[in-house]
C-alpha cells in the first residue's frame, strides 16, 4: 500500500500537508498549556514536590491501574479499556507522525510491525466495545451528576472517528490481501466483508489514504481541542494524580483563608482542570443527598469555570459572558459563586476525595474557605457559641474543666492522674465521652473494662482540653493552634508510653496533627480503643465468658476508616465475642457519614434538607435482615444515630449500641450479670 506522506496531492507531497495540520495542532495545544500555566502561577505556592519515589508510585498505580475506577462497579472496566486503547493509540500516533513527517526515515509504520498492529486491533475492537458502553452509560442509564453535554458529543465522537478510521485502513490492507496473517485478525475479516459486500479491491487504495488522513487529522485536531475541552481532563488528570497529597485528611497549608481564586493554592485550583465531572464525588457525599446547598462536582466545576475566565488572552472576549463573574479578575469566589450556605455543609468526612479517580481535594478547598468566612465572622451562631466555650473551658460543651473527669465518680477503684504519675496508657478521654449525659455511663464501663484487663492507664483530668479536631475543619486555625500548644504542653509533662482514644476525631489530631515527638510516625504511638481491644482480646488479657449471639452492623466512623484505614480491628473485635457481623451494602471505605464531622455537630439545618445522614444510615441499618443492632466506636455517632432512631421512628427496631457495651457484656463474670 503506497505510502499516503510520499503520494503528490495538487501538486504537493502528502508529507507538506501533514506538516502544515502538525504545526498548526501544535500551535494551539502549546499555547492554551502555556497560557494555563501562567495563570496557575498566580495562585498561592505549594510544595508538591517531596517524596518523589511514593509519587511515583501513585503515578503508577492511579494512572494506570487506575483502581478508583472501579470503585463504582458498573462501567469502570469500559472506562479502563477505553484508557488504554488511549494510551497504545498516543504511543502509536506519535509513532507514526514521526514517520509521517520524516518519510526519508527507514522507520515502519507502527500498524506495520506485526505486533504492535495486533495489540492496536484488539484494543480497538475492545475500546468501541467500551465506547459503545459508555455511550450508553451517558445518554440511556444516565446517573446523577454525569451531563450530557456538546463537548462530551464531540469527544465520543473524535474517539470513534479514530477506532472506526483505524480499522478502515486495516480493512483495506486486509480487501489486498496485504496483512493477510494471524496478526491482523480485525483487517482480515474487515477486507473479506468487503470483498463480500462488493469492493473491488482496486478500491483498497483510495479507503486506506480516505481513512489514514482521517485518522491523522483527527488525532491532530483532538489534540488540539482537548485543552480547551472539558475532556482537558485526559490531559490534566496524570498531573493531578502525581501531585495529590501523600496524607488526603492532612489539612492546607497555614493561610487566612480563600474568598478570592489567587487565594488558593495552585493544585487546588488545578483540581478544575482535572475534574472529570463524573459525579463520583456528588453520589458519596452525605450533605449533597441530603439535600444541602452543596455538590462537591459543582464546587470544582466552578473554580474551573472562575480560572477559564480568569485567563489573560480570553477574559475580555467573555468580558460579556456570565463566565466572566464567576470568581476570576479579582472577584470574591466566596460569596458570589459559592453560597455560604454550601460552604458549611460539608461533613469533611473524606468520601468526595477517597472516591475522586483524580485525586481532587474538595475537603481542603472548602477548608480554605470557612477559614475566610470565620475571619469575617460568617458563621452559625451555635458555632460561634462553641468557639467561645473551647476558648473559655477548653471543651464544646461549656462546662468547667474541674467538671471532665466527674464521670469517675462512685468507681471502686481510682483512676491515676497521669500528670502526677507515671502510666502504661494514657486515656485522652474527649468532650462527649466526658460531658454528654448519654455517653458518661459507655465511658464508666470503658474505665471498668481496662481495670479489668489490668491496663496501668490514667487521664489527665482537668489538664485535657479538647484536641481541636473538628474547630480545625470548622476553619478556625487559631483557636486549633491554642488548643494544640496547651495540649501538647499538659502531655509533654505527662509519662506514659501510648495513648488511647475512644474518640476518632480526638485520635486523628493526636496522631497526624500534633507533630512529631509526641505522636505520629516518630512519636508516641496512638491507639483507637478497638485497636486496644483487638490486643487484649487476641493476648487473653480479657476473656469471653458470656459469648454473644445473634446478628448485628457494624457502622465505620470516617475518622476511624477513611483517614485512617482501622477497618479490620473492631470487626475483629466484635466477631471475637460470637455475634455475626452483618455489612450494610455501604461499608469499609464506602461508609456513609453519620453527619457530624466538620462542626456540622454543632450546626444548625438549612431549608431543602430531605434526610440527615444519619437518618439515612439507621435506615440502611434497620433495612438488614435480623439485624436489630448497629455497633458504633465513635461517640458523635452514638449521639447522631439515637436522635436519628427517634426522628425516623425506628427506636423499637433497632438498638444503637457502642462497642465496649457489648465486650463488657461478653467479658464480666457470669454472677455480675
Amino acid at each position: 500500500m503506497p505510502d499516503p506522506t510520499t503520494v503528490s496531492y495538487f501538486g504537493l507531497p502528502g508529507y507538506v500537508f501533514l506538516w502544515l495540520i502538525a504545526i498548526v495542532s501544535f500551535f494551539f495545544f502549546v499555547r492554551r498549556i502555556a497560557r494555563l500555566i501562567r495563570a496557575l502561577n498566580r495562585a498561592r505556592p505549594e510544595m508538591r514536590w517531596d517524596r518523589m519515589p511514593r509519587r511515583i508510585r501513585t503515578f503508577v498505580t492511579n494512572v494506570f491501574v487506575q483502581p478508583r475506577i472501579f470503585n463504582e462497579r458498573t462501567f469502570g472496566a469500559a472506562h479502563f479499556f477505553i484508557f488504554w486503547a488511549f494510551v497504545f493509540y498516543a504511543s502509536s500516533f506519535f509513532w507514526n507522525l514521526i514517520r509521517g513527517l520524516f518519510p526519508v526515515v527507514p522507520l515502519p509504520y507502527a500498524d506495520d510491525v506485526p505486533f504492535v498492529a495486533f495489540m492496536m486491533e484488539i484494543l480497538t475492537v475492545i475500546g468501541l466495545a467500551g465506547l459503545v458502553v459508555m455511550a450508553v452509560r451517558r445518554y440511556i442509564l444516565t446517573p446523577e451528576g454525569l451531563e450530557r453535554t456538546f463537548d462530551a458529543s464531540l469527544v465520543l465522537v473524535l474517539i470513534a472517528a479514530l477506532f472506526v478510521s483505524f480499522l478502515g485502513m486495516e480493512g483495506a490492507k486486509g480487501l489486498t490481501g496485504e496483512h493477510a496473517s494471524a496478526w491482523t485478525p480485525a483487517g482480515n475479516l474487515l477486507g473479506r466483508g468487503l470483498a463480500v459486500s462488493g469492493v473491488d479491491p482496486e478500491s483498497a487504495q483510495p479507503i486506506f489514504s480516505a481513512m489514514w488522513w482521517l485518522h491523522m487529522a483527527t488525532v491532530l485536531f483532538f489534540l488540539a481541542y482537548l485543552p480547551y475541552s472539558k475532556h482537558g481532563h485526559l490531559i490534566f488528570s496524570p498531573f493531578a494524580v502525581f501531585f495529590a497529597s501523600l496524607r488526603p485528611g492532612s489539612m492546607p497549608p497555614p493561610s487566612e483563608g480563600a474568598a478570592r481564586l489567587e487565594d488558593f493554592t495552585w493544585r487546588q485550583v488545578f483540581s478544575g482542570l482535572a475534574c472529570a465531572e463524573c459525579g463520583r464525588c456528588d453520589r458519596s457525599c452525605p450533605a449533597y443527598n441530603s439535600g444541602f446547598p452543596l455538590s462537591p462536582k459543582d464546587l470544582i466545576h466552578e473554580m474551573k469555570h472562575a480560572f477559564l475566565a480568569s485567563l489573560p488572552a480570553e477574559s475580555e472576549a467573555r468580558a460579556s459572558s456570565d463566565e466572566g463573574s464567576r470568581g476570576g479578575n479579582g472577584k470574591r469566589f466566596v460569596g458570589d459563586v459559592i453560597a455560604a450556605d454550601a460552604i458549611w455543609a460539608c461533613t469533611s468526612c473524606l468520601a468526595c476525595m477517597d472516591r475522586c479517580p483524580v485525586f481532587n481535594e474538595h475537603v481542603p478547598i472548602l477548608t480554605e474557605m470557612r477559614r475566610h468566612l470565620v475571619t469575617e465572622g460568617e458563621l452559625d451562631e451555635r458555632v460561634q457559641e462553641v468557639l467561645m466555650n473551647m476558648t473559655r473551658y477548653g471543651n464544646s460543651f461549656g462546662k468547667s474543666p474541674r467538671a471532665r473527669a466527674r464521670w469517675a465518680k462512685g468507681l471502686d477503684f481510682k483512676i491515676k492522674d497521669a500528670r502526677k504519675e507515671p502510666v502504661e496508657y494514657l486515656w485522652y478521654v474527649g468532650d462527649y465521652a466526658s460531658f454528654d449525659p448519654r455517653m458518661t455511663e459507655i465511658t464508666r464501663t470503658t474505665a471498668e473494662i481496662f481495670h479489668q484487663a489490668g491496663l496501668d492507664f490514667g487521664i489527665l483530668h482537668e489538664g485535657e482540653q479538647n484536641t481541636g479536631n473538628d474547630i480545625r475543619r470548622v476553619g478556625e486555625e487559631g483557636l486549633f493552634d491554642l488548643l494544640r500548644e496547651k495540649n501538647r504542653g499538659v502531655l509533654e509533662k505527662a509519662s506514659f508510653r501510648r495513648i488511647v482514644t475512644t474518640d476518632p476525631h480526638t485520635y486523628h489530631a493526636l496522631k497526624h496533627e500534633y507533630g512529631s515527638g509526641l505522636a505520629g510516625e516518630n512519636g508516641m504511638e496512638v491507639l483507637h480503643y478497638t485497636e486496644l481491644l483487638d490486643e487484649l482480646l487476641h493476648e487473653g488479657r480479657l476473656q469471653i465468658r458470656n459469648p454473644l449471639e445473634g446478628r448485628l452492623t457494624y457502622h465505620d466512623p470516617c475518622y476511624l476508616g477513611r483517614y485512617n484505614g482501622v477497618y479490620k480491628q473492631p470487626r475483629r473485635v466484635l466477631e471475637s465475642l460470637g455475634r455475626k457481623v452483618v455489612e450494610m451494602p455501604r461499608n469499609r471505605s464506602n461508609a456513609y457519614c453519620c453527619g457530624a464531622g466538620g462542626g456540622r455537630i454543632w450546626m444548625e439545618d438549612v431549608a431543602g434538607v430531605t434526610e440527615r445522614p444519619a437518618e439515612s444510615r439507621v435506615r440502611e441499618a434497620a433495612g438488614l435482615d435480623g439485624v436489630s443492632t448497629l455497633v458504633v466506636s465513635c461517640p458523635k455517632d452514638l449521639v447522631m444515630f439515637q436522635d436519628a432512631l427517634k426522628t425516623t421512628g425506628l427506636d423499637d427496631k433497632l438498638v444503637i449500641k457502642d462497642v465496649m457495651e457489648l465486650v463488657a457484656e461478653a467479658v464480666r463474670p457470669i454472677e455480675e450479670e
